[in-house]
């Protein structure tokens, strides 16, 4: 018995040629219709599931070179650059990219800046910034996706936040724009901190910036006895040109100095004064926390930022509070000793300058004041009739004819007096001399609030 297609049944399918002609209207695609025709509907192979069978894997094999061509064209026309979230320049991108004008983003993450000022005011300032997502940029005439991710599962130990990254993806012709974007990203946030001083403070192993930077303190702001401030100055820049002679002959390139006086003297202050005359940052390092330790102040100060202070206040309060309890016994922080190695062991760092503070340096272990740990030691007193009316002047520039009779008032009330005093006093009364004049009594008293 013959199939329909007049082939045996045990053969192969036949095609009847004559039939396609006649079927179709001479056209190739007339002919392709009905050759289709006969293959498919008409052939028992197809009905029983092995034409569908090589149909499946002819589309299987079709899919596997569209995605392998992808791929292909992906590898040689663009490219990706990833940011991780522990990488300095991640957060200047953000910053960067939330001041881009020519972006699309959809996804939208705040950073609220809260800062308290000294007479209670609260000053709150809202960012957006790019938050996770797809966002789409256009940066010197080339487009750019900006895909940012958190992970769920993996964390920065340093502050428990997850670990992100940004994936920047574009064409391969303009992969070097890359470089530029990143240092756009850098002078923005060089700008952004430009003519101010950061302060550092320490976050687990590592220094982060406390705050906002501060405006720049100018030196001629903070009012010291005669000398003094000029000495400290002309010391430290001495230090720092003189790099060479310390490495030719082996001796450690640091230098400590400790300031020491009564409370409300101007020692922070000139600290901050002389940071802004160098063009350094300060790192404020507090050795009373609780969970400072000796591996951990080491490793700090050996890692400290370019160009920058080491600020240890209070040093004599850091050794005398220590507690006792049932559970963990002894608490202190950093050990003595291990703040001596620190400041002048075998693994003290290099080309350092330390400034510490302290109200009651006759309370110090001598093993902190030897040299190589304190190389230079500065008494910052109470106000000297010289501060009297060097400050006098400062506030009234235009009080030329009351300075003198200030300070003969302020030096017959035979007290001694902070500049700290006289600068809430004059503050008490801007612009008006004659005011500050009749209040001279009131310096009497070191805790007079006005």
């Amino acid at each position: 018995m013959e199939s329909p297609n007049g082939a045996g049944s045990n053969g192969p399918p036949s095609f009847d040629l004559e039939k396609l002609k006649k079927d179709s209207d001479g056209s190739m695609s007339g002919m392709a219709t009905g050759l289709f025709n006969q293959v498919v509907q008409g052939n028992p192979y197809f009905a029983a599931g092995g034409g569908l069978m090589i149909l499946g894997s002819g589309l299987a094999l079709a899919r596997s070179g569209v995605i392998r061509l992808s791929g292909l064209l992906y590898r040689q026309l663009l490219v990706d650059m990833e940011i991780p979230s522990k990488d300095k320049s991640y957060l200047w991108f953000l910053e960067w990219m939330a001041k881009h004008p020519h972006r699309s983003s959809r996804h939208l993450s705040v950073e609220t800046n809260f800062i308290q000022h000294d007479n209670g005011a609260v000053s709150t300032k809202f960012s957006l910034v790019p938050g996770p997502g797809n966002h789409l940029i256009r940066y010197k005439g080339a487009f750019m996706l900006i895909k940012r991710e958190r992970s769920g599962k993996m964390i920065d130990m340093t502050n428990g936040a997850p670990f992100e990254t940004v994936t920047l993806t574009t064409l391969y012709k303009d992969r070097l724009l890359f470089r530029d974007l990143l240092s756009d990203a850098k002078n923005l946030a060089v700008k952004a901190k430009d003519g101010k001083t950061v302060i550092f403070t320490s976050w687990g192993p590592e220094w982060r910036p406390f705050g906002q930077p501060k405006a720049k303190r100018l030196l001629p702001s903070v009012i010291l006895d005669k000398g003094i401030k000029n000495h400290i100055l002309n010391d430290v820049k001495e230090f720092l040109q003189n790099g060479k002679w310390y490495f030719d002959r082996g001796i450690p390139y640091r230098r400590g100095y400790l300031l020491y006086g009564p409370p409300g003297s101007g020692k922070t202050s000139f600290i901050q004064a002389l940071a802004g005359e160098l063009d350094y940052n300060i790192c404020i390092m507090n050795l009373s926390e609780a969970n400072l330790t000796d591996d951990r102040l080491n490793h700090l100060m050996n890692n400290i930022p370019e160009r920058s202070i080491l600020l240890l206040e209070d040093v004599d309060a850091a050794f005398n509070k220590r507690s006792q309890s049932a559970e963990k016994g002894f608490q202190s922080g950093v050990t003595f000793s291990g703040l001596l190695n620190a400041l002048d062991g075998v693994a003290s760092s290099e080309e350092t300058i330390t400034f510490m503070t302290t109200n009651h340096p006759e309370v110090l272990d001598p093993a902190l004041m030897r040299p190589g740990r304190v190389d230079y030691k500065a008494y910052i007193g109470n106000a000297s009739p010289f501060q009297v009316g060097e400050m006098f002047m400062k506030f009234y520039p235009d009080g030329d004819k009351y300075c003198d009779l200030f300070v003969q008032r302020a030096t017959a009330l035979n007290v001694q007096i902070s500049t700290a005093q006289l600068q809430g006093l004059f503050v008490f009364n801007k612009d008006d001399p004659q005011a500050a004049l009749d209040m001279v009594e009131t310096l009497k008293s070191p805790n007079h609030v006005f």
